[in-house]
């Protein structure tokens, strides 16, 4: 599993014109899903996510939490992660799992973001969608389980 964390300003998706999530400060998630994944990469992945402290405290310095500082989040389903590009010039995706399975786990994925208490917005799985967001710092973290 590959999270791409971005802390954003704002952030929102947009699906056929009709915006399907969008958040002020926080972050906005980038998900990718492999074909081992299972419940125990979630779990680690939500935990590592919920307590980086990615957010400045009142001397400038990264030391808040996104508890602490009262983020939302913005998950995005985004089987690009796992594009491999080491031969030719078009990507291949056999690494990313199949929707059947990968759909089910980033569903588990947010639902274990909201179960500690956050608010989680979502694009719409397996659409093409427009992501708009201000990126704030820029702070953004590849996270892999």
């Amino acid at each position: 599993m590959k999270v791409l964390l971005q802390r954003c300003k704002n952030a929102s998706v947009t699906v056929d014109g009709k915006v399907t999530g969008s958040i002020d400060h926080g972050y906005l998630l980038l998900v990718g899903i492999t074909t081992t994944d299972t419940e125990k990469e979630i779990s680690y992945l939500v935990d590592k996510i919920t307590g980086l402290r990615l957010f400045e405290d009142s001397d400038g310095k990264m030391n808040h939490s996104i508890t602490e500082s009262g983020g939302s989040i913005l998950s995005v389903s985004q089987f690009t992660l796992y594009a491999d590009t080491r031969k030719g010039r078009r990507p291949s995706f056999i690494d990313a799992a199949r929707p059947e399975v990968a759909k089910p786990l980033w569903e588990l994925f947010n639902h274990q973001l909201r179960d500690k208490g956050f608010v989680v917005e979502t694009g719409v799985f397996g659409a093409m969608m427009d992501v708009t967001f201000t990126n704030d710092g820029p702070v953004t973290i590849m996270l892999e389980a």
